[in-house]
């Protein structure tokens, strides 16, 4: 971890983020009683404010980004945890980190691409998830229910020239690649919500 900021809150390398937290929350609070004072006590206390918190940020970064290096159960919890809340962006930002790919990883980048309604994509993933882990009866069955979806999408599709989830959805055009709103109907929207319940929920268990 960065020195520097370590030595920001008195810590020294191998401190954990209990450690950091106790650190800033307790200069934090000094900082901000000190601000109101007048001269220079009042001026110093306004720049370690700010030194503070670039300092606190950068070490929990530092911190997520070794974790999600390291593929450990933490990331892999966190990850569904913001997929669960809808941060795709933030989902797909911890899953680039890793440098183990297994099995899990591939099933967590296809909820992500599933998502994002990146449905071929989403499709490739659960693949290699399975190739990894052919054992595993959670990815067998989501990708069971993809294929089944696309199936019954490619049935209903409307329009001779149609053709669904090949770069764009249903009812995309050209400049709408990879998302959007692709029900055609009712049906096809609770049809939809079905396989999210397969994809998204199994995983967050």
């Amino acid at each position: 971890m960065n020195k520097r900021n370590l030595e920001i809150f008195g810590l020294s390398e191998g401190a954990t983020k209990e450690d950091i937290n106790e650190a800033y929350e307790r200069l934090r609070e000094k900082y901000l009683e000190e601000r109101f004072m007048d001269g220079d006590v009042g001026n110093n206390a306004a720049v370690m404010l700010t030194r503070i918190e670039t300092a606190y940020g950068e070490l929990m970064n530092e911190l997520n980004e070794s974790a999600a290096a390291d593929g450990g159960e933490d990331s892999f919890s966190r990850v569904e945890e913001l997929i669960k809340a809808g941060d795709t962006t933030e989902a797909q930002r911890v899953l680039d980190g890793f440098n183990e790919r297994g099995g899990r990883w591939h099933y967590l980048q296809s909820v992500v691409f599933y998502r994002k309604n990146w449905i071929n994509e989403s499709k490739k993933q659960l693949e290699i998830a399975i190739q990894l882990e052919p054992d595993n009866d959670k990815y067998k069955e989501a990708y069971k229910k993809l294929n089944d979806k696309l199936n019954y999408d490619a049935q209903n599709a409307n329009g001779a020239n149609q053709t669904v989830y090949e770069g764009q959805t249903m009812n995309s055009g050209g400049d709408n690649q990879m998302g959007g709103n692709f029900c055609a109907n009712c049906i096809e929207c609770c049809y939809l919500n079905l396989c999210i319940n397969c994809l998204c929920s199994a995983c967050c268990r």
